[in-house]
């Protein structure tokens, strides 16, 4: 799990102006920890035209496109906590950003298991007021 998420992927009680900006975050943590290159977050960026990432619960998940696996040299997660929210859409809020990047096919099974976290609305809430990172880390050991 640690090669996954690390304490340098998470950022608690964000400030965030909005979705872009949200996005763009989730995506420079897993450029600067060695994740993914750069170009990543521009995938990030054509999924969300295609598809919203917001899950639900205040959850979203932006994620590269599938063309952007070139781009991934290891599996990674970044986590960012909103407390106050930020708007990511067609009105809904995101309290909580996941970025995730998976390396081959590991991002389906990764995906999978933070929706699985993530849809009870009583482990989301608690993850966005987490009050440390080993705290809100304990609530992902079994994502990968």
């Amino acid at each position: 799990m640690s090669e996954i998420l690390s304490q340098e992927n998470i950022v608690l009680g964000a400030s965030l102006s909005n979705q872009e900006e949200a996005i763009r975050r989730a995506g420079e943590l897993l450029v600067g920890n060695g994740h993914v290159e750069e170009k990543y977050i521009d995938s990030m960026f054509e999924r969300e035209e295609s598809v919203s990432t917001f899950m639900g619960n205040a959850v979203a998940i932006p994620h590269g496109t599938s063309d952007s696996k070139q781009w991934v040299s290891q599996s990674g997660l970044s986590i960012i906590t909103v407390p106050e929210g930020v708007e990511y859409g067609d009105g809904n809020v995101a309290k909580l950003i996941v970025g995730i990047a998976g390396k081959g096919d590991e991002h389906l099974e990764i995906l999978s298991n933070i929706a699985l976290v993530c849809s009870d609305e009583e482990n989301v809430n608690k993850i966005v007021h987490a009050q440390s990172k080993e705290e809100l880390m304990a609530f992902f050991e079994d994502v990968a």
